[in-house]
Order: structure tokens, then C-alpha cells, then sequence
């Protein structure tokens, strides 16, 4: 969670890539009204969020009833925005930086709708993490990839097999939907390579050799 321009879609994109979890994008879920109105410089009312954060919400929830853990980046910029996205499982974690170092990280942006005149608006309604929320906060005055190693550090994650520091070649893929039995239990995840048996112990025995003629005659002369 954090204002726009602080580094929410790249450090879940890494951290997404190092724990093998599904990935989620908020801004990519926003109604075309909305994507519209902040394109036009124009600052999102709450009425025109609580559709976006359901809609961020049931994410969530198919997630946690597939079994499937994820990471969704959400503004969440408001107490009662992060109440619709509260539960069990879910832990805020707020990029908090000065407001120089984040402008100037959104007028170096290209191909965003969010106009780099609405951060003071964001700002301005930012509502840190209370002490009696299940959040973090981490300052974004590090490279990326250093923001999410705090971040698995302090939430004591433990990541994928085989990950990277850079993270998985294609995080992001949304497999609740794909992997969620109707009963909202994980599915079969299909057919899977066989097991990695120990070497058969029986080869590697001693083979007798097979007996030459005069020795298959000497058997059968004797008593």
C-alpha cells in the first residue's frame, strides 16, 4: 500500500517472483470512469473507490478461500478504505518515502494514467497504519530489491525454491480462479512429474556371470 509513485508494483513484482505467490495489480482494476478521471487530473471521491475496493477485496477473498497465498497492490490510503480489505490473512505493508523522492519517481514514469499533479491529493488523505493493524511500514530509500528483503525479513517469509533476488522470470499470474475446486478447497494441480526415486539398490549388486558349456556339462555330471 502507499501513494502512488512509491514502488508498490515493482517490489511486488519481486517479492511475488522470490516467495512462488500470485500477484495482483489495483490500478489495473479500477473502472474505466476512474482511470479516466485521474488521466484528467482529477482526484478519485470515495464514492468512486468503494466499487474498485471491492472489487480488490474478492481477490483477496478467492485467494483465501482457493488456499492461494498473493500480494494485490492497493493505495489503501484510508483507514476505512483498509477495513474493506481487512481479514484473517492480510498484512499491509505501507512504502512510505518523502514526497520529493516519490514525484520525482512518477515524472520519470511513462505510460501510467496517473498524473504526477494528484500526489499531493494522495498525500493528503494518507492515513498511516495504526499501532492495532497487522501492518509494516518501510521506507522506500533503498533500490527495490532491498525494500522486499525487509519485507521478508520482518514478516518472516520464507522464499521460493530456486528464487532470485531479481524474482520469477513471470510473477503474476492469478491461479485462484484456475486452481480453486467449486468447494473452495485448493484443486488438483494437474499431472505432475514422478517422483525422484533413490538408485535401484538391486543393480547395483554383483551379477554372476552365466556358466560356459563345460561348466553347464560338469553341473549336470554331477551326483
Amino acid at each position: 500500500m502507499g501513494v502512488s509513485g512509491s514502488g508498490k508494483s515493482t517490489v511486488a513484482g519481486i517479492l511475488a517472483g522470490q516467495l512462488g505467490w500470485d500477484l495482483g495489480e489495483g490500478d489495473d482494476m479500477h473502472p474505466e470512469e476512474n482511470v479516466a478521471k485521474m488521466a484528467a487530473g482529477e482526484p478519485l471521491t470515495d464514492d468512486d473507490r468503494w466499487p474498485w475496493l471491492e472489487t480488490v477485496c474478492c481477490w483477496i477473498t478467492e485467494h483465501n478461500l482457493a488456499g492461494i497465498p498473493g500480494i494485490i497492490t492497493c493505495s489503501a490510503l484510508k483507514r476505512s478504505y483498509r477495513d474493506v480489505l481487512r481479514g484473517q490473512h492480510v498484512v499491509f505493508v505501507l512504502l512510505a518515502g518523502d514526497a520529493n523522492r516519490i514525484g520525482r519517481r512518477m515524472a520519470m514514469r511513462t505510460g501510467h494514467y496517473m498524473p504526477t499533479s494528484l500526489l499531493d491529493s494522495q498525500l493528503s488523505i494518507l492515513e498511516p497504519p495504526g499501532q492495532d493493524e497487522r501492518a509494516v511500514v518501510v521506507d522506500i530509500d533503498r533500490p527495490p530489491a532491498a525494500i522486499a528483503a525487509e519485507v521478508v525479513t520482518r514478516l518472516a517469509l520464507r522464499p521460493d525454491v530456486g528464487s532470485s533476488g531479481l524474482g520469477a522470470a513471470e510473477p503474476g499470474a492469478d491461479s485462484a480462479g484456475a486452481r480453486a475446486a467449486p468447494d473452495g478447497r485448493r484443486a488438483d494441480p494437474g499431472p505432475q512429474p514422478p517422483p525422484t526415486t533413490e538408485p535401484d539398490r538391486v543393480a547395483a549388486q554383483p551379477v554372476s556371470p552365466e556358466p560356459t558349456p563345460s561348466q553347464q556339462q560338469q553341473q549336470q555330471e554331477m551326483p
